[in-house]
């Protein structure tokens, strides 16, 4: 496996547990998005912002990195449903950001009726909002989980809610219905990743903590997986990718 990591043309970076913390680099990886510069995408499960929003977050902390080398969870949902269905009518159950977001895509988030209810990261996810997305589905809208995870690792390692968590009261409300997933371990943004690196995914490495989420996806589409160290990159894959 180690000459693939080698040879690798190009690399996909986990987010929340790989390269940060909340709003806080985790050891090792100032020094691996520098030597991987140009070559590298984000790609995360991260339902709740936007890629301009991490742009601005990794700006703050010295780094560049450009919007389209990161990609989200939620805002790739929601450009997958404006393909699909150009101006629907969009519950989000996520923040403000990501339903401004919704709006630039020509999708409408602010109509009674629903054709798809999208759920994401949601801080202020509550009971109205758990009956009004129960009882769209009821009336046969399209359910849509950006993120699959139930929580995410918080800065002192404690579960912080995820999307997952919020999908699965959803759909106990309204049963085992059918529905799409974007989020890892699905592939659509491993897909994506490859698609801004110009690589094909047998030519890329993915770089992450979670190998039911990170490394399963990759595996699935013939990437090779490299799993960084709870808490920060380890020092031999620091060592092991080419400066």
């Amino acid at each position: 496996m180690l000459p693939n990591v080698h040879s690798a043309r190009g690399y996909l970076i986990d987010l929340d547990g790989t390269l940060m913390s909340g709003r806080h680099l985790l050891p090792g990886a100032r020094e691996l998005l520098s030597r991987l510069e140009g070559r590298f995408a984000i790609v995360s499960n991260d339902s709740e912002h936007t890629p301009l929003q991490l742009v601005s977050r990794f700006a703050d902390l010295g780094i560049a990195i450009p919007a389209d080398r990161i990609i989200l969870a939620g805002t790739c949902a929601l450009e997958s449903i404006a393909r699909r269905q150009p101006r629907a009518r969009v519950m989000v159950l996520g923040s403000t950001p990501l339903r401004a977001y919704a709006r630039r895509l020509g999708l409408d988030v602010d109509q009674p009726e629903t054709d798809v209810v999208l759920v994401a990261r949601d801080r202020r996810f509550n009971y109205g909002k758990l009956a009004a997305a129960a009882e769209a589905m009821a009336s046969g809208a399209e359910l849509v989980v950006a993120c699959p995870d139930t929580t995410h690792p918080g800065p002192s390692g404690q579960p912080v809610p995820e999307a997952g968590a919020l999908a699965a009261a959803v759909l106990a409300c309204a049963g085992p219905v059918p529905h799409t997933v974007i989020g890892k371990p699905e592939p659509a943004l491993f897909r994506l990743g490859c698609e801004r690196l110009g690589i094909e995914p047998e030519e890329g490495v993915m770089i992450g903590d979670n190998p039911l989420t990170d490394g399963a996806g990759a595996r699935a589409l013939g990437m090779t997986f490299w799993q960084a160290m709870p808490g920060g990159l380890n020092e031999a894959l620091r060592e092991l990718i080419p400066a």
